[in-house]
């Protein structure tokens, strides 16, 4: 497996009044480069719309390392932290680099999947679980094996 990036491209609405980018749109890369990765990984909206399940966020966190202006290069990766055993609950944390080399910021995610009709948290279809195994696994990943 290789490391999956999506390059961003910094748009005017993207900044705040001090010319850097807004906090918000932090967590719009990351969601941008979950869905990219879901469906290059054969998860599309259609087949979560057609089996009535998506995902849904618990938490989201970003520790900001350095700005990010218009005009920078900006990368974004995915990688799996968490994993619960029954694939219902994960943890995911997005890196964002400035022009190839300088770490701007860290966004970690908890997540689960969600029933679109029952509205209660679910255990996904096995496309589901197939994309996941497709994550590069952070250094301290782990299987949980109960639910917290």
């Amino acid at each position: 497996m290789t490391e999956y990036y999506k390059n961003i491209d910094i748009r005017w609405s993207d900044l705040d009044p001090n010319f850097h980018v807004k906090h918000s749109s932090y967590y719009d890369f990351g969601a941008y480069c979950r869905m990219c990765f879901f469906t290059d990984h054969g998860l599309t909206m259609q087949i979560m719309r057609d089996n009535t399940f998506g995902p849904v966020l618990l938490r989201e966190e970003c520790v900001f390392k350095r700005e990010l202006h218009f005009g920078d290069e900006v990368a974004i990766n995915v990688r799996l932290k968490h994993l619960w055993h029954d694939h219902t609950r994960w943890t995911l944390v997005h890196e964002l680099y400035k022009n190839k080399e300088k770490l701007a910021a860290v966004i970690t995610i908890d997540g689960a999947w969600i029933d679109s009709v029952k509205r209660k948290l679910t255990a996904p279809p096995p496309i589901a679980n197939r994309t996941f195994e497709a994550l590069i696994k952070t250094p301290d990943y782990s299987l949980i094996e109960k639910k917290l």
